[in-house]
């Protein structure tokens, strides 16, 4: 039974992207051929003109790694080298404010993360930036 199932799974599989991409093509090809001749006056295109443009778009433009810049998203790096930029110009007992705010902001202590509770990233400021305001 399980052999059964397992060898479901290598049928379903292409199957299942197979018609997903038939799907995107229909729609990218209806809405290409609804919109674009009246707008810009371009030509019609076919089905399978409409699947070699989604795999185009997919290629040039990436396969959905989606996301908020600094959330497993595109910026990551970003945020972490402006993080680290800011951390290294705080005086030590900014940074072990920093490090005690963003402990409680995260709730490491009781396993829970709570991201988007409380106070964001950028609330805390340094000593030196609140003396000059």
């Amino acid at each position: 039974m399980r052999q059964v199932l397992y060898r479901g799974r290598f049928v379903f599989i292409p199957l299942a992207v197979a018609a997903f991409l038939s799907l995107i093509s229909f729609v990218v090809m209806q809405l290409w051929n609804n919109l674009l001749p009246d707008i810009l006056h371009v030509g019609v295109i076919t089905f399978w003109q409409a699947m070699g443009l989604f795999v185009l778009c997919k290629i040039l433009f990436g396969f959905g790694k989606g996301g908020r810049p600094g959330w497993g998203g595109g910026g990551g790096k970003y945020m972490r080298a402006r993080m680290s930029e800011r951390f290294k110009n705080m005086s030590p007992e900014d940074q072990e404010r920093f490090k005690a705010r963003m402990k409680d902001h995260c709730n490491w202590e009781r396993g829970r993360h709570g991201f988007g509770r409380g106070r964001g990233w950028d609330d805390f400021t340094p000593e030196e930036e609140k003396q000059d305001k």
